[in-house]
């Protein structure tokens, strides 16, 4: 007979397979896990700052890109104010200008503009050198010309020629020019001018580059880092038909010069002093052509081209150039050799006014 196996079962605890921790071994347990949570918060922190960096430098960019466009803007508007006050008047304005700098651009923007006084003569004026200009009179009825510049007036006068006539003169059209020709009772029969426009750029640091904007003639173009330059507000052209149905072009030119400079802080006071409003051209103008040339960048004046001939590619199009009135191409259709306005027949009326402004500590 098998005897019964019993069990025995120790109730005391086995300190041989679980040795008691001395203190200084548990003290190194708390240490190790305070730096374990340490790192995983600096870990943890570190990856949100790096996921957030690129957030946080677009913000800035729109934030210093909102400042940018709003200084143009109150810049714009002031300029107005000041352009249409009186010769030696003027307004003081205050800018923050801190991520912002604003430098001059000297004669950025050449605009020429020629036109016909009376409706019996086509005259054709060339500028062949500095001090050589050349007059065609399809009538021959030219006589004398004055040239006016900012250093006074010259007044020139000649026979009549059925071949080109060249006229020699001492003026210089470097800043502006405006040529009158008159027949032999001192009659108007033709006027033409160029004026080579100032403006103002804004310089803004972004996290890529440099975002710059430019006001040139009541004109703002725009260039973001890697981007062309992009014009988003052209100059102030304008046709309007009157109530008696006949047409009227407006150009209102605007002259802008920084004298010296303005500095960058949070609080820089300027003065925007009126040189005085001039009108170049006033009243009926018959075979109009004018051209503009901005120097800034290459792509700005083929922008202008396409603004301007817009509605005359549409019609051209569709085949209603015979009813349509704006502007149009002088020669060519690119608008190489200039514009014009086609009303057919009905009588068109110029209107080319100049703001001149200021702008000083």
């Amino acid at each position: 007979m098998v005897p019964n196996i019993v069990w025995h079962v120790n109730t005391e605890a086995c300190f041989v397979l679980r040795p008691s921790l001395r203190r200084n071994e548990r003290a190194v347990s708390e240490v190790l896990g305070v730096v374990m949570l340490l790192a995983m918060v600096i870990t943890i922190m570190g990856g949100v700052w790096i996921f957030l960096t690129p957030y946080l430098s677009d913000f800035e960019d729109n934030t210093n890109w909102n400042s940018a466009v709003g200084i143009s803007e109150r810049f714009q508007d002031r300029i107005d104010v000041a352009g249409a006050s009186p010769e030696g008047t003027g307004i003081r304005h205050t800018l923050a200008l801190q991520a912002t700098y604003i430098r001059p651009i000297d004669k950025v923007e050449t605009w020429t503009i020629a036109a016909d006084i009376v409706p019996n003569e086509v005259v054709t004026l060339r500028h062949h050198n500095l001090t050589t200009l050349g007059l065609d009179a399809q009538n021959e009825t030219a006589r004398s010309v004055t040239i006016e510049t900012p250093m006074g007036i010259e007044s020139i006068s000649f026979s009549a020629s059925h071949d080109e006539i060249m006229v020699q003169h001492n003026s210089s059209r470097e800043h502006w020019m405006v040529i009158t020709v008159y027949d032999e009772a001192q009659t108007p029969l033709h006027r033409s001018l160029s004026y080579a426009l100032s403006g103002i750029q804004i310089t803004t640091s972004l996290g890529q580059g440099e975002h710059e904007l430019a006001l040139m003639n009541n004109a703002r173009v725009e260039h973001f880092p890697n981007e062309p330059w992009r014009v988003t507000s052209y100059p102030n052209v304008g046709l309007d038909q009157l109530v008696d149905g006949e047409y009227r072009l407006s150009m209102l030119l605007s002259d802008v010069t920084i004298n010296g400079s303005l500095g960058t802080g949070n609080n820089i006071g300027m003065n925007m002093l009126s040189l005085g409003p001039i009108t170049l051209f006033t009243g009926q103008a018959y075979n109009l052509k004018f051209t503009v040339l901005n120097e800034l960048n290459d792509v700005i004046t083929p922008q202008y081209h396409e603004h301007w001939l817009d509605e005359y590619n549409l019609n051209r199009a569709s085949g209603t150039l015979d009813t349509f009135v704006g502007y149009g191409p002088f020669e060519r259709a690119s608008g190489a050799d200039g514009f014009t306005v086609d009303t057919h027949g009905i009588p068109l009326y110029l209107e080319v006014d100049v703001q001149r402004v200021e702008v000083s500590r």
